[in-house]
């Protein structure tokens, strides 16, 4: 890495250094780092890996880019397209990519027809190489469960934390690594925008879900946060830095990990328009929007709920949004601020008659 940059800006300048991010360029992939000693042959290597897809060029709302952990193991030939993408999308509305959440070979994950992310945008993918496969067994085995509660209906899908990556470093660090954090994207904002929102949309919905976005740490939000964060950790544990708090599954992958690799995707040519590298921040994701409302791309998710009469019955109620107290308080400001001016106002008017 360059001297004076940080692992996240370094990894950030790998998918950027390329026009679009490299949505038009070639297949590429790189050693970024290698354990002293480990072999070069990585052959019948296990590996956990993270793909971060890029901001899809004809959909605004997708400017973030998608997030999904991924295990396998290295062919004789570096064949890799039998790896497993653990793949999050909403199950209660219409994906018009047709993509259903699931496990799936990467070939598939990238290049079917339609619900192929390289149709859309261009690709990255962080490579932990690793000398025994409790990693990535102990990984997968996480998120099959996860996939159980989620197909289940016990997890809800929701935009701002309850999302692809959220449900992936959720995981991670409920196994025992400690992914870093970076904290919400403006706390401050949250609370002061409430009201400027849902006066501006009348709409208390559409005030609750930005309060939401503003407060959820962002590694649970953007998906190139968290890429960033776990590479930039990962570089850490591989070269020894196991701190106090660190968990199982950081000291497992600070004892296996023998190299790291990136490899960048390009985008498919066809009539889609090309992506570009994802959006690391909400500020930057908000630039790329036009400010006019008219003028961005949506495409609509009709949705799709869930048959009550088929839910389990012993499913626990999800914990309410921290949006639903903001409502709450904001409420009863608004209720009190009214009552005070309406009672200055009588007096007033009474004194003036």
């Amino acid at each position: 890495m360059p001297a004076g940059v940080s692992a996240s800006e370094a990894l950030r300048g790998l998918m950027r250094e390329e026009p679009r991010g490299g949505a038009r360029s070639p297949y590429a992939a790189w050693t970024l780092w290698q354990r002293n000693g480990a072999p070069r042959e990585w052959s019948g290597r296990p590996v956990l890996a993270f793909m971060a897809n890029g901001a899809q060029g004809d959909d605004d709302e997708a400017q973030a880019g998608h997030f999904a952990l991924v295990t396998g193991r290295v062919r004789s030939d570096g064949a890799i397209g039998d790896w497993l993408v653990n793949n999050f999308y909403p199950l209660d509305a219409e994906s018009e990519k047709g993509i259903l959440p699931a496990p799936v070979p990467l070939d598939n994950y990238l290049a079917d027809l339609n619900s192929g992310q390289a149709w859309y945008r261009p690709s990255y993918m962080v490579v932990a190489i690793l000398r025994d496969e409790r990693v990535a067994a102990l990984v997968q085995s996480g998120l099959n469960r996860l996939f159980n509660q989620y197909w289940r209906h016990q997890l809800v899908f929701y935009h701002p934390n309850e999302n692809c990556t959220s449900f992936s470093i959720d995981t991670l660090r409920t196994l025992g690594w400690n992914v870093p954090r970076r904290g919400p994207s403006s706390p401050v904002m949250a609370w002061l925008g409430f009201p400027v929102v849902a006066i501006e949309e009348r709409s208390i919905a559409k005030a609750k879900l930005s309060f939401d976005y503003l407060l959820t740490d962002q590694t649970r939000l953007m998906p190139a946060a968290a890429f960033e964060e776990a590479f930039g950790s990962l570089l850490a544990l591989g070269n020894g830095n196991v701190a106090p708090e660190d968990g199982h599954l950081a000291r497992m992958l600070a004892e296996d990990l023998e190299a790291l690799a990136f490899v960048r995707f390009p985008q498919f040519p066809s009539s889609r328009a090309f992506g570009d590298a994802p959006a690391v921040t909400v500020s930057e994701y908000r630039k790329r929007i036009p400010k006019d409302p008219a003028l961005a791309q949506i495409v609509p998710l009709p949705p799709r709920p869930f048959p009550d009469e088929l839910r389990d019955d012993d499913l626990i109620a999800p914990p309410r949004h921290l949006s639903y107290y903001a409502a709450l308080i904001w409420g009863a400001v608004a209720v009190g601020g009214t009552a005070l001016a309406i009672r200055r106002w009588r007096r007033r008017f009474g004194q003036s008659s």
